[in-house]
């Protein structure tokens, strides 16, 4: 894996894990934009058809606070990258 991959953070890892970088074996999207600009998202098993999809990610830092999920999806061209798509309550 990538060395500056594994320097990043994963989303859902808990605040106070010593590693929550990527692991071995797992595929790993970016998060572009929004409140989780940069996490990276955990992948591992999704179909195409699930990716196509994209992600609806609880956060309490988007613009519905608690509760509030922040909508990503595939950025065309790129299958390594989910740009953000705004915000839901």
């Amino acid at each position: 894996m990538d060395e500056q991959i594994m320097r990043r953070r994963v989303y859902g890892a808990d605040h106070d894990d010593p590693d929550p970088g990527p692991r071995p074996g797992h595929a790993y999207v970016e998060l572009v934009g929004g409140p989780l600009d940069g996490l990276l998202l955990d992948v591992t098993g999704w179909t195409e058809t699930r990716r196509r999809e994209g992600a609806a990610l609880h956060t309490e830092i988007g613009r519905y606070g608690p509760g509030g999920r922040a909508l990503y999806g595939p950025r065309d061209g790129d299958p390594e990258r989910f740009d953000w798509e705004g915000d839901t309550p």
